[in-house]
């Protein structure tokens, strides 16, 4: 398989595995007038699909090397096209919020065995352009699920909208059967004696995976807490844009997938630490054009936003993939169950703060958690093995 090809297949596998994830957001004003709730209640009940992303990842890191990767990752996404058909039959919210939570079951443990599937199957050169490749495809399913969901749900119904990407998920576990390589169980070297619950105590144990893994977290909680409630923003005065035009809202993601694929030779030529901050500085740097009264301007601090924290997630996340050098499922999985945590508290603690004190203190909020990114930044740093030479991260 060509490079081109395989950078395809890899980004394609993303897309499909976590179309579901943010699609529902650019339908969330729909959903919320259909269930007759508050933003903060319905954004919660949208992004509760980030509970079971964290359990997932959670789930992977325990026994992901006693799973099969390809066949884990068909199953899951095959199973991803139940809950996901099951939310066209317009449940009541509890149990919409359920069968949020089991979609993002099925994402994260498709999501989190894929990236140890990378991490076991590329060379190192090829890392970086893997994981960047995939996160490029997870960018892609921001701007593309978001406009067919504003669009079918526009044209059609909020029933029509689920079964499509019923259709998307089970399109995706065909594609998993023919282009993703049979492999074997992580094998119980001698080295590898341990128990999961050791493995995630030795990840936790390194400093820099720890911050790697909060970094994830924070990420996130500002993505989620940017295009969850800016959705309310636009469809309110002075703006009072209508579902089609929300759906258009998100060609802001496009420059993030032309620069998204850049970010593993960015950080392999200036570092993780200094390409986390330059990301960190351009998605704060969108946040004050968030508040203007200017349609332009929010746009344009939405395209900020977005390329900063893409760019970001996929500069840490080649990162742990480059700093595991055992069990890097169990790795894989801390730090998507940190990330989609993240995603969780930051739909709940920033809904609140909207419904309350208003948009502006949810921006402000946003802020707060991506200057934290750039503190934990500091602690980026591969340690070396023993006998060779330091390996810095900036």
């Amino acid at each position: 398989m060509s490079g081109a090809l395989r950078a395809f297949t890899i980004g394609l596998t993303a897309f499909l595995t976590v179309v579901d994830l943010f699609a529902t957001q650019a339908i969330l004003p729909s959903l919320t007038q259909a269930y007759g709730v508050t933003p903060a209640a319905m954004g919660f009940a949208v992004n509760a699909s980030t509970i079971g992303m964290a359990i997932g990842g959670l789930a992977v890191a325990l026994i992901g090397r006693s799973i099969d990767r390809r066949h884990g990752i068909l199953a899951s996404l095959a199973l991803l096209s139940v809950p996901t058909a099951l939310l066209a039959t317009m449940p009541d919210l509890p149990i919409f919020t359920l069968l949020r939570v089991a979609q993002g079951l099925c994402m994260s443990t498709a999501f989190a065995l894929t990236l140890a599937y990378l991490g076991e199957n590329t060379s190192s050169a090829d890392t970086a352009s893997a994981f960047a490749a995939y996160i490029t495809g997870n960018v892609a399913s921001n701007l593309v699920g978001r406009l067919v969901a504003a669009g079918l749900v526009d044209h059609f119904s909020l029933a029509t909208n689920f079964w499509v990407f019923a259709g998307l998920n089970l399109s995706g576990a065909v594609l998993v059967w023919f282009s993703v390589k049979r492999t074997q169980p992580m094998p119980q070297a001698d080295a590898s004696r341990r128990s999961p619950f050791t493995s995630w105590l030795v990840h936790l144990g390194d400093p820099a995976l720890r911050a790697a893994f909060l970094i994830g977290f924070v990420i996130l909680f500002a993505f989620i807490g940017t295009f969850t409630y800016v959705n309310f923003v636009l469809t309110r005065p002075p703006f009072s844009i209508g579902m089609m035009m929300l759906g258009a809202v998100y060609f802001v993601f496009l420059p993030s997938v032309i620069t998204t694929p850049l970010a593993g030779k960015v950080a392999a030529r200036y570092g993780t630490r200094p390409t986390l901050w330059a990301s960190f500085a351009a998605a704060v740097a969108g946040l004050p054009l968030l508040l203007s009264t200017e349609f332009g301007a929010v746009l344009l601090g939405l395209a900020l936003v977005s390329v900063g924290t893409f760019f970001a997630q996929a500069t840490a996340t080649g990162f742990v993939g480059r700093a595991t050098t055992t069990e890097r499922g169990a790795a894989s999985g801390l730090y998507l169950a940190s990330y989609f945590l993240g995603g969780l508290v930051g739909s709940a603690v920033l809904g609140q703060v909207f419904d309350r004190l208003g948009w502006t203190a949810c921006v402000l909020g946003i802020g707060a958690a991506l200057a934290l990114g750039g503190l934990l930044a500091i602690r980026l740093e591969i340690r070396p093995t023993t006998g060779a030479a330091p390996a810095h991260a900036s």
